[in-house]
């Protein structure tokens, strides 16, 4: 059956000339036609014999769409010449077929298309809604039939279970089967429609690339359709939607909250999402099964059926969170009444008896927020002496005060209060309940009258102690709960389920830390509106990102505290207005990382946290060198501020200790320290030193090199002046080519590259002293890192040293990047160049933060500056920048940092480079120790721009910071704290691969 066969047919009877490929189908003919003005169609060529009926009632409903809701992505019917939509034609072996004609949609299918985000899954819903209300008035004979594939008749699949030989697999099938049936007479009486009945996976089209935003470009494939109630529909298109998804709930809630937003449901709809989603799986694999035993050649019967059954052997949601989750995603009352009790608390707020036996209007609120607080100091870890100390501050003489609802916190330490297997993992941050914080043994009284649910104690290291959980009505008979939580488990001696505490009546107690779960006094008080999904094991806590969720589920309860909401409510600081602050205060030229800010209030060794409690893992940032708020650097600031903070006209001890550590770590010849405020200022006087040194004016310095901010060190810096509206290249500056033996002049094929790329310098050499400036020196980061973390070959800088020397001038290491340990083998970069500078310039890591720099010469090259004029750094070498200086030399030395750097940098590269074996998009892996850079490139060999910018913002939606550099900002750079763990590196390389994979799927 030719391919020309079929372009006649098109030009003949479409009048449309164009190039045909066969798509894929398993009983019909399709084919992709390229017009010669660009357009695309598919042909589609039904099978012979194929009922006429079921061919027009396809092309009938994509008209009807078209009419209803014409900017709906679906493929439009192309009608013929002669007007018809459906032909009958002869193929090229004289049978009929029926042929019709349909616009090509662009994208590819949601199967294939990368990444899988809720903001297009919820527009998936949207789509689908849509559909279904276009279809809602449309009639046609053929959608009343007999057809396994309708849920409304899928109880078929009872009688045909004993195919499933897998005990426990055809178990799970016969409670899925058995709830349907529970459920039949409810779908039965639900209004029935034209529905798609088969928005899978391969018949959702998606377009967009890269950085673009991913969109729905298309629904496709209407040969599924029959009436049934729409939430069949939207039933079957989630149950694949949730297949492999790393977070199903997620998925699930946000195609249901697209599909209401464009056509609304109602509460027994959504109540019905989640059964019917398991039936629809259910009937697919018992179809597969029967299929493959009466095909048992095909693999591929059996290996389709692998996600259904990972799906429904390992979900473990529950029905009931579930139904509550998508009602509030819709929202909807998370439980039939919830809006009643809530109307009714709100009403009878004023009249409930006073949980404390006293008035709470004027009583304090305190602050346990990330933002606000820092308890506790790690974030990760808070031990028994430290939870019994929370809230402190607020303490005044045993006087209540309110923790508040809805605040994220930081508190809650404990690993089962993770969504994910890493660190910087999802995490449940935010309180569902208030606080009031008093002495131990304060009465608590009940506010209503209550029946006893649950009643025990959970002596587990910061769980609740003793905790109640009673069960109200409403006077219209609606339920609700209520759970008091780190009491003295006295109570028990007391009550138990069943038991009733009547309104305003004493029924326990605050414990003290060894009764409460090791807390600090206080009664966690939180109210349900239902227990369903949650039983007696309420989350006090919720993931800031299902808020959504848990506020509707768990809602303040200041009615029954008689206390307005807003008292106890969190207001967090909004991000949105801190960017709009932002902007009117500050330069445009001030950046900002990632396409979508991140707003960062607290930090612990190499994560940082959000407003809402959200852990990062920080693989960018150098500053923090021993981590993020090292307790140590804490104590010593706070010390010396206590003290005295003065400058270097004065004698102090903490000067010349400072100074010793420093000078201990370098080669003997270095014997004078300077003492600054950065790595600009000391980059800046390097540049002094050495023209006083040499008399001379001209720098050689390599091509994307960064020195600082000053006037001269920005002359020194090709990565600033080069820039478009740069200032430029001055006069006395010769810049050199970057030794990068991936992309340079020289590669590592090249056993010579190094002396090649060093006698570069002799040009620039010749004309600094042509142009009468002489060589006053050279300068260079020794790893050249916004250059794209390069790493030269060795010798490289030893020979232009030598060539340096030679001239007259003096060698200047920049050390800002890779000195301290970084690089684990060495403590400086130019160790590993066999290399001797005359000055070393370190800067930002040597405060961890706080604004230092140092810089080291020796004896000679100090005395040619001290020609009678004083230098002098207002803050450089202050007592307090002296102190924290050494002590973030002593943390290296005491926590062998230097060695981890080694160690995970090794673990680090060994990953990296399995990535670059795995993707074609990855060039070149390099680094050493903590200093890594990946390099992105485009099918070409490019640089990968694009590519780098969509990786690095991706990486930040998964919770890992990274940064990026190289002339075309396409290398990626992973300079993490060096308190980096084997959680850490392997997050970094396990998400890289997530990612990567997405690159190369889009």
């Amino acid at each position: 059956m030719t391919l020309a066969h079929w372009g006649k047919i098109l030009w003949e009877h479409w009048g449309i000339e164009a190039e045909l490929t066969r798509l894929d189908g398993e009983y019909d003919l399709n084919f992709l036609a390229k017009g010669l003005d660009g357009q695309g169609y598919v042909l589609k060529a039904m099978r012979p014999g194929c009922e006429e009926w079921l061919v027009d009632m396809q092309v009938k409903a994509f008209e009807h769409i078209a009419r209803q809701l014409p900017d709906l992505p679906c493929p439009r019917v192309i009608v013929s010449i002669s007007g018809a939509s459906l032909l009958k034609l002869a193929d090229g072996e004289g049978r009929d077929r029926l042929v019709w004609l349909l616009n090509q949609l662009p994208g590819r299918c949601y199967a294939k298309a990368e990444p899988k985000t809720d903001a297009l899954i919820h527009e998936i819903g949207q789509v689908l809604g849509n559909a279904a209300r276009a279809l809602a008035d449309f009639h046609h004979q053929g959608l009343e039939r007999d057809f396994k594939w309708n849920l409304m008749q899928a109880g078929w699949i009872t009688d045909q279970l004993f195919c499933i030989t897998d005990p426990a697999r055809r178990a799970i099938l016969q409670d899925v089967a058995a709830e349907f049936s529970h459920l039949e007479p409810v779908l039965a009486k639900l209004r029935k429609q034209a529905i798609h009945n088969d928005a899978n996976d391969y018949n959702i089209m998606v377009a967009g690339e890269l950085g673009a935003a991913r969109r729905v470009s298309g629904l496709i494939d209407l040969g599924d359709m029959c009436v049934a109630p729409r939430v069949c529909d939207l039933a079957i298109a989630a149950a694949y939607i949730v297949l492999d998804h790393p977070a199903p709930e997620a998925a699930l809630a946000s195609i249901v909250a697209g599909y209401h937003a464009a056509y609304p449901l109602t509460a027994a709809e959504v109540d019905l999402v989640w059964p019917l989603l398991q039936m629809r799986l259910a009937v697919s694999v018992v179809n597969s099964t029967l299929m493959a035993a009466n095909n048992p050649d095909d693999p591929y019967v059996t290996i389709s059926q692998a996600p259904a059954w990972r799906f429904l052997e390992s979900n473990g949601l529950n029905s009931g969170l579930v139904k509550a989750r998508l009602r509030a995603a819709c929202g909807l009352p998370v439980v039939e009444g919830a809006d009643r009790v809530m109307a009714w608390l709100d009403q009878e707020r004023g009249g409930f008896a006073p949980l404390m036996g006293a008035d709470l209007v004027d009583a304090p609120m305190g602050s346990l927020s990330v933002e606000h607080s820092t308890w506790p100091q790690n974030p990760f870890h808070m031990p028994l002496e430290e939870a019994a100390r929370v809230g402190e501050e607020f303490e005044d003489e045993g006087r209540i005060w309110l923790g508040y609802y809805a605040e994220p916190r930081l508190i809650y330490t404990d690993t089962a209060f993770r969504r994910g297997p890493w660190k910087a993992s999802n995490r449940r941050t935010v309180h569902l309940a208030v606080d009031a914080f008093a002495p131990a043994g304060t009465a608590m009284f009940a506010p209503l009258r209550g029946e006893v649910i649950a009643a025990e104690n959970r002596s587990r290291h910061l769980d609740y102690g003793g905790v109640i959980i009673l069960r109200h009505e409403t006077p219209d008979g609606d339920s609700f709960y209520t759970l008091y939580g780190h009491l003295d488990p006295e109570f028990l001696n007391r009550l138990k389920p069943g038991d009733t505490v009547e309104r305003g009546e004493e029924f326990c107690r605050l414990g003290d830390p060894s009764q409460n779960g090791g807390w600090a006094p206080h009664v966690h008080f939180q109210l349900a509106l239902t227990t369903e999904g949650i039983e007696t094991d309420w989350p006090g806590v919720g993931d800031p990102d299902e808020m959504y969720l848990w506020q509707a589920l768990c809602p303040n309860p200041a009615a029954l505290l008689n206390l307005p909401a807003e008292k106890v409510l969190y207001q967090p600081t909004r991000k949105d207005d801190v960017l709009a602050g932002r902007r009117a205060y500050f330069g445009g030229n001030l950046s900002l990382t990632y396409s979508n800010p991140v707003m960062l209030v607290r930090g612990w060794k190499h994560h940082l946290f959000d407003e809402w409690g959200r852990p990062y893992l920080d693989a960018y940032n150098n500053v923090p060198h021993v981590g993020h708020a090292h307790p140590r650097i804490q104590a010593v600031a706070a010390d010396q501020l206590k003290r005295v903070n003065s400058n270097t006209r004065y004698l102090h001890p903490a000067q010349t200790a400072f100074a010793e550590k420093v000078l201990s770590k370098l080669p003997d010849h270095f014997e004078v320290c300077f003492f600054v405020n950065s790595g600009t200022e000391a980059n800046e006087l390097a540049l002094r030193l050495a023209r006083a040194h040499t008399g001379k004016k001209g720098m050689v310095t390599p091509d994307h090199g960064y020195h600082g901010n000053t006037t001269g060190a920005i002359s020194l810096s090709a990565y600033k002046f080069n820039k478009p509206k740069g200032i430029g290249k001055v006069d006395w500056v010769e810049l050199v080519e970057v030794a990068d033996d991936y992309r340079g002049s020289y590669r590592r094929d090249d056993p010579d590259r190094a002396q090649k790329y060093a006698a570069l310098v002799d040009a620039a050499i010749l004309k600094l002293q042509d142009a009468g400036h002489g060589v006053a020196g050279f300068i260079a980061e020794t790893f050249p890192s916004v250059g794209g973390q390069i790493i030269p070959p060795k010798g490289y800088l030893s020979a232009v040293y030598r060539k340096i020397r030679a001239a007259g001038g003096i060698c200047i290491a920049d050390e800002v990047q890779t000195g301290l340990g970084r690089l684990g083998e060495c403590y400086f970069g130019f160790e590993h160049q066999g290399a001797l500078p005359d000055i070393v310039v370190m800067g930002k890591p040597i405060g961890n933060g706080h604004p230092l720099g140092v810089l080291v010469t020796t004896k000679e090259i100090a005395e040619s500056f001290d020609n009678g004029i004083e230098f002098f750094s207002t803050f450089g070498g202050s007592t307090l920048s002296c102190r924290i200086g050494k002590e973030v030399l002593d943390i290296v030395d005491d926590e062998s940092l230097q060695e981890n750097a080694r160690s995970q940098g090794k673990r680090l590269i060994e990953g990296l480079k399995m990535l670059e074996q795995k993707y074609t998009c990855v060039g070149d892996v390099r680094g050493m120790g903590l200093f890594l850079g990946l390099e992105l490139i485009n099918p070409d060999g490019s640089q990968a721009t694009e590519i780098c910018s969509y990786v690095k913002n991706r990486m930040r939606d998964h919770r890992i910071l990274i940064g990026s550099e190289g002339p075309k900002d396409n290398i990626l750079k992973i300079r993490p704290p060096l308190t980096i763990d084997t959680d850490g590196t392997d997050m970094i390389v396990k998400t890289l691969d997530r990612i990567l994979r997405e690159v190369e799927a889009s």
